[in-house]
C-alpha cells in the first residue's frame, strides 16, 4: 500500500481556479495562456484544461489525467492540454512535487527571449526562496520536445526560464509553485533595473554560504 499522501481532489480544483485567476490578475499570463496542474495522489493529476483562460475558470472545468497522460475525467467538454507533458515529466523527476505552474510572466519571459540566465545570486531571495534560474534552450511546445528539454534541469532547480516561451516554476504545494513563479517575475525586474544603472553586485560565496547556513538550504 503506498504512503504517497493523497490530497482533497475538490480543494485542489479550488485552488487551482484561484491561482489561476491570481496570475491573470498579476498579468503573469494573459487570453488563455499558461497552465497549472495539481498531483493529486500517487497515479493522477488534476490540471487546467486546453484554450481556457486562467482568469475564468471553475472546478468543473479541469481535467484529471494518469503519470502517463492518459485523460481520466473532463467533464464531457475540455481537452487536456498539449504541455501536459511538461508538466509530467516534472512529476516524474521530482518525486517532492506537488504542483506545477507554467506562465509567460512579462519581464522573466523576456530574459528567456534574450537567452539570459538568471542563474547568480543577486539577492538574498534568490538564495534561500526560489533559487536560480537557468534558460532551457528552445524546444517547440505541445510535444516531447519541451519536457525532454527539461528533464536535465529540473531536479537541481524550483523554476525554469524556457528559452523563447516563458517559465515553469514548481514546489510541494501549489501555493509553493505560484510563489516560486512570482519570485522569478520579481527577480527578473529587480536584474533589470540594476542591468540598467549599469552595474550589478553579485552575492560573494562567503555571503551566499552564510545565507545557506542561517536558513538551512
Amino acid at each position: 500500500m503506498s504512503n504517497f499522501p493523497v490530497l482533497d481532489e475538490q480543494a485542489a480544483r479550488e485552488e487551482i481556479c484561484q491561482v489561476g485567476r491570481r496570475l491573470y490578475d498579476l498579468f503573469l499570463v494573459a487570453a488563455n495562456d499558461g497552465n497549472i496542474s495539481v498531483r493529486v495522489n500517487e497515479n493522477e493529476i488534476v490540471m487546467t484544461p486546453t484554450n481556457i483562460s486562467k482568469g475564468f475558470m471553475t472546478p468543473d472545468d479541469l481535467v484529471k489525467l494518469d503519470l502517463d497522460g492518459n485523460l481520466i475525467s473532463n467533464n464531457g467538454v475540455h481537452k487536456a492540454s498539449s504541455e501536459r507533458r511538461m508538466h509530467l515529466a516534472v512529476y516524474r523527476e521530482r518525486e517532492d512535487v506537488r504542483a506545477v505552474v507554467h506562465a509567460h510572466p512579462p519581464t522573466a519571459t523576456g530574459f528567456a527571449v534574450a537567452n539570459v540566465s538568471l542563474d547568480q545570486p543577486f539577492l538574498p531571495e534568490v538564495v534561500v526562496r526560489a533559487g536560480v534560474a537557468p534558460v532551457v534552450p528552445y524546444a517547440i511546445p505541445g510535444g516531447e520536445e519541451l519536457p525532454n528539454s527539461i528533464v536535465p534541469y529540473v531536479k537541481d532547480h524550483n523554476s525554469l526560464l524556457l528559452g523563447n516561451h516563458g517559465a515553469v516554476a514548481y514546489g510541494p504545494t501549489l501555493r509553493d509553485a505560484l510563489f516560486n513563479m512570482e519570485t522569478l517575475e520579481l527577480n527578473a525586474r529587480i536584474f533589470l533595473v540594476a542591468h540598467q544603472l549599469g552595474h550589478i553586485e553579485y552575492l560573494n560565496e562567503a555571503q551566499v554560504e552564510a545565507l545557506r547556513e542561517r536558513y538551512g538550504c
